[in-house]
């Protein structure tokens, strides 16, 4: 999706987004130090404590999306090293959970990128079809199909399909405003002047 939202942060599509983007919950976070995605969103409902929705989701989901997956914040091991090679096999970028997952120096080596609430060995069921491409809540932010999700060490933020192109607009516009400012500040200019803001 445009170019894996062109290298911009969380924070930079946050704050361009003109309040399109949103932020979720903090507590999900990155499972392994480094991890960076964007892309579509492939949605998937399922429950908490049962991971077949996930290796059915897999199988379907198309090369190029992200694993956007309600699991209601449950504290077991839905998601390992075995998944995450299939996942890579059939083209899928990574994997953002609300819930927990496990093997996570394993996915470090693999360069899997995965974002969840909980990491933890508890095992799953295997009952629970589960269902794609619809409406999930994830970590407070409900996610819509194809939805710009991005992911890095700050957090993960959900950009609406119908708002990506201006908000990468507005991201491009922001980084090149940063870098004046960057380069300002390194020829001894404050902040405090830069940004014309009250000294007392």
């Amino acid at each position: 999706m445009t170019d894996a939202a062109r290298g911009h942060s969380t924070a930079t599509l946050y704050e361009a987004s003109s309040g399109a983007a949103q932020a979720c919950d903090p507590a999900l976070r990155a499972a392994w130090p480094g991890a960076r995605v964007a892309g579509p969103a492939f949605t998937v409902q399922g429950v908490g404590g049962d991971n077949l929705a996930l290796h059915r989701a897999v199988a379907e989901a198309p090369a190029g999306s992200i694993l956007v997956v309600d699991l209601q914040g449950a504290r077991h091991g839905h998601w390992g090293e075995i998944l995450a090679v299939a996942a890579q096999q059939r083209g899928i970028l990574g994997l953002v959970v609300d819930g927990g997952v496990r093997d996570t120096a394993e996915q470090a080596e693999l360069d899997f990128p995965v974002f969840a609430r909980h990491v933890t060995v508890i095992g799953t069921g295997k009952v629970h079809l589960g269902r794609f491409t619809v409406p999930v809540r994830v970590a407070d932010v409900v996610v819509q199909p194809d939805d710009l999700v991005v992911g890095d060490a700050d957090g993960v933020v959900v950009v609406p399909a119908e708002a990506v192109e201006e908000t990468l607009e507005g991201a491009d516009a922001r980084v090149a405003a940063e870098q004046r400012a960057l380069e300002a500040i390194c020829t001894g200019m404050t902040t405090l002047e830069y940004y014309s803001l009250p000294t007392g």
